[in-house]
């Protein structure tokens, strides 16, 4: 399946799609583990396919937070200045700043610290 046929669906047909190329990937499991797979590239192909889905249904919940965090935004931040003077401060400002980050347009992501050496 190819991800522009993935943006005509609808969540549910999404879904849907996602449940039956899982059962069929448990399928070829099971067939490669007692008999021969006709198609060894199958299990592959299931396993992209899965993946593509996967990505569309992220895409999707990202992209409706974001409609909902900007309607959101000025609201949240109100409530989080009204706490800078309250305790755990220093874990508000932060709040304030990652939104505002927010609402410039610049999104910062935690960064997972460097694998340290040998």
């Amino acid at each position: 399946m190819k991800s522009s046929e993935m943006l005509g669906m609808s969540d549910d047909q999404l879904r849907l799609t996602l449940a039956d190329t899982e059962k069929h990937l448990f399928q070829l499991r099971f067939q490669s583990a007692t008999d021969r797979l006709e198609t060894p590239g199958e299990m592959a192909k299931a396993k992209k396919d899965i993946a593509r889905i996967k990505t569309e249904q992220r895409r999707r919940e990202i992209v409706g937070i974001e409609a909902t965090l900007a309607d959101k935004l000025p609201t949240l931040l109100a409530e989080l200045h009204a706490k800078t003077e309250a305790p755990g401060k220093r874990r508000v400002k932060r709040s304030i700043a990652r939104l505002e980050a927010v609402r410039a347009g610049v999104i910062a992501t935690v960064q997972a610290p460097p694998a340290k050496g040998k």
